[in-house]
Formats: C-alpha cells, sequence, structure tokens
C-alpha cells in the first residue's frame, strides 16, 4: 500500500472525530491536510506522513531515525512538524490521533 492509500484510510478514520476537516481538493498549501478546527494536524507531503506534535515529541522521533522535521519546501525545518521516514514502522493512525489531541489543545 502506498502512501496515499495509507493517508486516504487515515482521513475516513479520523472523519468521525470532532471538528475534523478532510483534504479539500486544490494545489495550494493545505491541499492535502487534515484540520482540526480550520489547523491542520496531519497532512500527506511527498508520500509521507506529516504531523504536527509537540517539539520534544519530534525531538525525540527525530533522534530515534522515525523521520525528520518538515521544512515546507522553504530550507528551515519547523520545530512542531515531523516528516515521517518511509522505513518508519510507526502507525500512521496514532500519529495522527497524537497530532490531533496535540492540535486540538
Amino acid at each position: 500500500m502506498d502512501g496515499a492509500d495509507r493517508f486516504e484510510e487515515l482521513v475516513a478514520a479520523l472523519l468521525p472525530e470532532p471538528g475534523v476537516e478532510p483534504p479539500n481538493a486544490g494545489r495550494s498549501f493545505g491541499a492535502s491536510a487534515i484540520k482540526v478546527d480550520r489547523k491542520i494536524f496531519a497532512m500527506l507531503a511527498d508520500g509521507r506522513l506529516v504531523v504536527k506534535l509537540p517539539k520534544s515529541r519530534v525531538d525525540e522521533l527525530v533522534a530515534a531515525a522515525h523521520g525528520n522535521r518538515f521544512d515546507a519546501n522553504k530550507g528551515k525545518p519547523m520545530k512542531e512538524w515531523l516528516r515521517l521516514a518511509p522505513e518508519s514502522s510507526l502507525d500512521w493512525l496514532e500519529l495522527a490521533r497524537e497530532a490531533y489531541a496535540f492540535v486540538r489543545g
């Protein structure tokens, strides 16, 4: 299963959660993002899951080689955004739920 298929399953699983908005069609930033209360918490970028998590959690996952900081192609890594490595064995849905809880507050 490729990243797009995995992400599609993830979106379907999260849609019943309060405040969750599915990705919208288009080519703008955030078009492939799942939002809660209009804030992005997970998205698909180049076939990889990108999630917003606390900086300390991102630090932990980067140190464990599960991914790297997402930089939105601007050359400056974002402290609270993790881009999962293709070889990571982490559960996408579990990470997305963690991101949902973090962004929802």
